[in-house]
């Protein structure tokens, strides 16, 4: 990681600023300097909270969630292993079933048996219609879900579907608790019952989340006996928490994070991922939508000078939705800042520079506005960076900060500086990203993305079981989102973790866009040991 920091505050601005957040900001795990310090109990900084604490819903879909287990679990290298089934599953009819056998004597922390019933229910709530859950896409290949006896489970699916295995991290749930009530409504949501190590013990909204080591688990108790989240929305207040000893870790952004560099008491991880952010261009914006304004900003961005000044080097340009590195990217598909022909492309669609050298057509202004949630630093910086270099070809970017509250209701016309990225096989981030389907649903192809190529490219990479086959639609697909893209891909963030050096077994994964809470060192706290 290169030495350079991009983002600087006066130094009577920033004291005054962070002290004010100290003094308003009691421990969250009732202490002080002190609320850690015993090796058994843990508290940590994340930037926001979920929606809710239930997998029906999709909390925890992607695993690592510390109140419930999926069937299958990922390890330190992303390789699937057992978790409630007690062996990866028998795979038969040409990639059609998949047939898991349940461990034998894991409970609900309420005592109750897990049985193979529990896990027909989880899944046929899932993709029940009246379910609310946006990501019951992620399991459409499933056709059915049986129980034999208690003990064993047959999925069925309509087509092959080569990544299936791993959609089966998603967290099995107690029929006998969530069958009793309405899955988008009931106190399970808040009030969750599940097999993990660990078991919550309160949430107070935007507040914390406190939780307690399981000693029943069938993994063995943990070392740990206490952990809390707590939610700290901007970036500076959590680096002062940490740095006065209310916290024992944090998610920082790489400036905040390299300030603890010559800290002996603590130690800096730092994990590669998937989560890439992103300008959406909503198809219904009266100048987002044109094709043009979208390969002339493709083109104006400069994404190395963002990996360098804003990420301090912790990330890579990101010229689509996948890593330069992962074995799927399209190679040949990056490209650098190139201005002239960003003016050339706006040129030849009819968009003509004014005397205050901002673009038009048909008397509309190129001209938009971008919203990027209050508190989130980075996401700041990658907006401002952006509107700077879209004005450098023509285009005026008005930058604007608010809560999602606001934000979610004016994202069909206007452009949101956005998070995404998940781990494993492409269909799990491309599909909802850009898939037609999906347009406008939830969090989902937030730009309204709509190319028939590109729902073709992605429904094969879905079905098809031939590797060649797979290799070539995500080619296709990614070679399409230069010609038309709906997103201006920015940068791949390194997310960057901050913790005190009381503990042995810390790892981290190559880590989703969703981090912080289930992610970072602790995604195995239950795992960690107290250091001798």
């Amino acid at each position: 990681m290169t030495t350079r920091r991009a983002r600087r505050t006066t130094s009577a601005a920033l004291a005054a600023a962070l002290a004010g957040a100290v003094a308003a900001c009691s421990a969250p795990g009732g202490g002080a300097a002190d609320a850690g310090a015993s090796a058994d109990s843990v508290v940590i900084g994340v930037a926001s909270e979920p929606d809710t604490l239930s997998p029906l819903l999709g909390y925890g879909k992607d695993g690592n969630s510390k109140i419930f287990d999926g069937l299958l679990a990922r390890d330190a290298g992303l390789k699937l292993k057992p978790a409630l089934a007690k062996a990866l599953p028998e795979v038969g009819d040409g990639g059609r079933t998949y047939t898991f056998t349940l461990r034998e004597g894991v409970k609900f922390s309420d005592g109750e048996p897990l049985t193979a019933d529990d896990v027909v229910y989880t899944y046929e709530t899932v993709l029940d219609d009246k379910t609310n859950n946006t990501a019951k896409s992620e399991l459409d290949a499933i056709e059915d879900v049986t129980a034999k006896g208690e003990k064993q489970v047959v999925f069925t699916l309509k087509y092959p579907y080569a990544a299936f295995a791993a959609r089966t991290v998603l967290p099995i749930v107690p029929e006998h608790i969530a069958g009793e009530q309405n899955p988008n409504t009931g106190s399970f949501n808040t009030e969750p019952i599940g097999t993990g190590p660990y078991v919550l013990t309160g949430w107070s909204k935007g507040e914390k989340l406190t939780f307690k080591a399981n000693p029943d688990y069938w993994g063995g108790e943990p070392k740990v006996k206490k952990l809390t989240m707590a939610i700290i929305a901007d970036d500076d207040v959590r680096a002062t928490r940490l740095r006065s000893g209310d916290l024992d870790g944090a998610v920082l952004p790489p400036n905040l994070a390299a300030t603890f560099e010559n800290d002996d008491s603590r130690k800096t991880y730092q994990a590669t991922t998937y989560d890439f952010r992103a300008v959406t261009l909503p198809t219904a914006g009266k100048v987002t939508g044109d094709t043009a304004i979208r390969r002339a900003l493709d083109l104006a961005v400069d994404r190395e000078a963002m990996v360098e000044q804003i990420l301090d080097g912790a990330g890579r340009p990101a010229y689509g939705p996948l890593p330069l590195d992962d074995p799927w990217y399209a190679k040949g598909t990056d490209r650098l800042q190139n201005l002239s022909q960003a003016k050339k492309i706006l040129d030849e669609a009819g968009w003509k520079a004014g005397k205050d050298g901002i673009r038009a057509k048909d008397g509309r202004r190129a001209a938009f506005t971008l919203y990027y949630p209050a508190g989130d630093k980075v996401r700041q910086d990658h907006a401002l960076a952006y509107a700077s270099d879209a004005k450098k070809a023509g285009i005026d970017v008005k930058v604007e900060s608010a809560g999602w509250e606001v934000i979610e209701p004016r994202m069909k016309h206007d452009a949101v500086l956005a998070g995404y990225g998940s781990t494993g096989d492409p269909d799990f981030g491309l599909y909802t990203l850009l898939h037609s389907s999906l347009a406008g649903d939830g969090f989902n192809n937030m730009a309204r993305y709509d190319n028939p190529s590109v729902d073709r490219a992605l429904d094969t990479g879905r079905r098809s079981q031939d590797q060649k086959d797979r290799k070539a639609a995500y080619d296709t697909l990614q070679r399409e989102l230069v010609k038309n893209p709906g997103y201006t891909f920015l940068t791949h963030i390194d997310h960057m973790y901050v913790l005190a050096d009381r503990w042995d077994g810390l790892t981290t994964q190559v880590e989703p866009h969703e981090h912080g809470f289930a992610s970072g060192p602790w995604w195995n706290v239950e795992d960690w040991q107290p250091k001798k």
